[in-house]
């Protein structure tokens, strides 16, 4: 066992520490995955056209409710690689921690990681643990990369969208960035909304076989206004969303009206935006609607032609231009 209740620089020196911390407390957690004598792994892939992608995670605090940073860098990374149409196999980490965290806390979050890992079918092959002395590290960093395999003959992207395609997302939008929000006990706010944070592999693959699938992805950073906006730029069309269509919970939109933020602009962890053809938009909401994490699914908007930009249909009748995210309104939310 570990005997140390805190990290000290000695867990990143290459010695005794180190190797104590990396076999007894993330190889062990991670199963059988990781063999920490090589210094490369090999992933045998199967058919099909092989997608990598990489992410690093800074959300404070690092546990929220819901989730922490580690079961968030594998849904992150995951559903990267799922929402552009691959199903994750393998995941390399990197943990950067600070002298002075407490091992019971890297414990949870390496807990947590090796809990979603086992959950989204995916294996951690290759890692590296730094530790960074105090105060230069926020207690964890973490940096992933993802590999997956997309079906050869699946076609997902911009340049597939036509106008009169159809907007959808898999449920309420903001939470993530919510429930961040509240677990800072930031403004004298508490509350027990839960990050959405989640695989959306289950999602994709539901989708994936749909004639009339145009493009899918997760609307992390800047929420769905953001995706709204990169549809509009590389498709070259108007996207126009619905306000009275976009689910919202409750406390999200409360939240958002007492400190003046606008969940469309809120990170979500656990949603795919998806734009299909108008044929295939009731397949699609039947087919969400029959899974847990997409209960409550909507159609949101549609692709017309015209100027690129996004416009917003308000709930009384009216409508208006939605800029661009400029300003970051919750930094380290991921």
């Amino acid at each position: 066992m570990i005997e140390s209740t805190h990290i000290s620089l000695a867990h990143g020196n290459g010695g005794r520490f180190m190797r104590e911390l990396i076999d007894q407390l993330f190889a062990r957690q991670l199963g059988g995955g990781v063999d920490t004598d090589l210094d490369a792994a090999p992933i045998p892939l199967p058919e099909g056209v092989p997608l990598i992608t990489t992410d690093g995670f800074t959300v404070q605090p690092l546990e929220f409710p819901g989730g922490n940073i580690g079961s968030l860098a594998v849904h992150g990374t995951v559903n990267d690689l799922a929402v552009s149409g691959a199903t994750p196999l393998y995941l390399t980490l990197n943990a950067f921690l600070e002298e002075g965290l407490e091992v019971a806390l890297l414990a949870r979050v390496v807990a947590a990681l090796a809990q979603a890992a086992q959950a989204a079918g995916v294996k951690v092959v290759a890692g590296d643990t730094k530790v960074v002395p105090r105060g230069e590290g926020s207690g964890i960093y973490l940096a992933t990369t993802g590999v997956g395999v997309r079906p050869a003959d699946l076609r997902l992207g911009i340049d597939q969208i036509q106008p009169g395609d159809l907007l959808l997302v898999s449920g309420s939008v903001g939470d993530h960035g919510t429930a961040v929000m509240l677990a800072r006990e930031q403004f004298g706010l508490r509350g027990d909304l839960r990050s959405d944070a989640a695989s959306v592999l289950p999602l994709t693959l539901a989708a994936r076989p749909l004639p009339g699938l145009r493009f899918m992805r997760d609307p992390t950073r800047g929420g769905v206004a953001t995706v709204a906006h990169e549809l509009a730029r590389g498709s070259g069309h108007c996207v126009r969303l619905q306000a009275a269509a976009i689910p919202v919970q409750g406390p999200v939109q409360a939240v958002c009206e007492m400190l003046g933020y606008d969940p469309l602009f809120l990170a979500c962890e656990g949603r795919v935006v998806a734009v299909v053809a108008p044929a295939t938009a009731p397949t699609l909401l039947a087919a969400w609607h029959g899974l847990e994490a997409g209960r409550g699914a909507q159609v949101i908007g549609r692709i017309e032609a015209g100027r690129p930009g996004v416009i917003l249909e308000t709930e009384l009748g009216g409508e208006r231009l939605l800029e661009e995210l400029e300003d970051d309104p919750l930094p380290r939310i991921c």
